[in-house]
């Protein structure tokens, strides 16, 4: 456990600054020129401290990776959706309310689950030919996305989608980022480069993708889609390629996946705390608000990671 502890901590920093870069975001989404596509937050300057705070939280992030498995570091990344939606009900001068206490204390309480049982740091990384070929199919698989939200007549419906292909591509850069954290400690530069720029194109289709994903649709929903896709995609890889496990074993493993569950539970519940929007983001928009239903498996990232 005391191995877990230096990227525990890093993972809750770098949540910190994803969270204010997520409201951010959000803000310059609604703002002005929130409308006229991608390059239009590119002429905000609070844009650019949003990249500012993501790079913050980026550098962090992949301290963690250095030190710590992918099971445990992106599962925690749910803790920027539990420090932004209240940064957001406070910045709309709104309470947090029963609900958002209920889903901190969920959410807190799954990723200290996940914390204890997370088995330690594994030495096996990705062989240099596997890279591109999961790079490629990220890519793919958000572009597919990016393509269908563009059919999506409602809002909110598009910012989900468009977040599943940002967290989508943060996961597999997250997975990527932790290849070339073990290369360099081990002193493995041959595929150093190409791994830097792979993770490097992928999290800007993660940043545009997620900027895009909040037009319209408010914080909420976007952001509670990309906080579980993101750690679902980075946790897979690392369980089925890099071998990561978790204590105790099958029981160990079915007693992640509830803990996961219940983190799970608490984003969803958290998506509640958001500032009202109006018709942006009706209740039966935000994932679980009418049937309850929740993704199955880890809770976490904002992103990036």
């Amino acid at each position: 456990m005391d191995a877990l502890l230096l990227p525990a901590l890093l993972c809750l920093v770098s949540a910190m600054a994803y969270a204010g870069a997520a409201v951010v975001q959000e803000r310059v989404a609604a703002g002005p020129a929130g409308a006229p596509g991608l390059r239009g937050p590119l002429r905000r300057p609070a844009w650019w401290g949003a990249v500012a705070l993501t790079g913050l939280g980026a550098a962090l992030h992949v301290a963690a990776l250095a030190y710590g498995p992918l099971s445990l570091v992106q599962p925690l990344g749910a803790l920027a959706i539990v420090f932004a939606l209240p940064m957001a009900a406070v910045r709309a001068r709104r309470p947090v309310g029963t609900a958002g206490w209920r889903g901190a204390l969920l959410a807190t309480a799954g990723l200290a689950g996940l914390l204890a049982l997370t088995g330690p740091p594994r030495g096996e990384t990705l062989g240099a030919g596997e890279r591109p070929l999961l790079a490629a199919a990220a890519l793919a698989g958000a572009a597919a996305l990016a393509l269908g939200a563009r059919r999506a007549r409602r809002a909110v419906v598009r910012g989900v989608v468009l977040a599943a292909a940002a967290g989508a591509v943060f996961g597999m850069a997250s997975v990527l980022t932790k290849a070339a954290a073990q290369d360099w400690t081990s002193h493995r530069t041959g595929s150093l480069l190409p791994t830097l720029l792979a993770t490097a194109v992928l999290a800007s289709a993660g940043m545009l993708l997620s900027q895009a994903s909040y037009r319209g649709a408010g914080l909420a929903a976007p952001l509670a889609t990309l906080t579980i896709v993101n750690p679902v995609v980075a946790a897979a890889a690392g369980t089925a390629v890099l071998g990561e496990t978790f204590r105790h074993g099958v029981p160990g493993g079915v007693l992640a996946a509830l803990a996961g569950a219940v983190a799970t539970a608490g984003v969803v519940t958290l998506t509640r705390v958001a500032p009202d929007r109006g018709p942006t983001m009706p209740a039966e928009a935000v994932p679980g608000a009418r049937t309850g239903a929740c993704c199955a498996g880890t809770a976490g990232i904002r992103r990036g990671g």
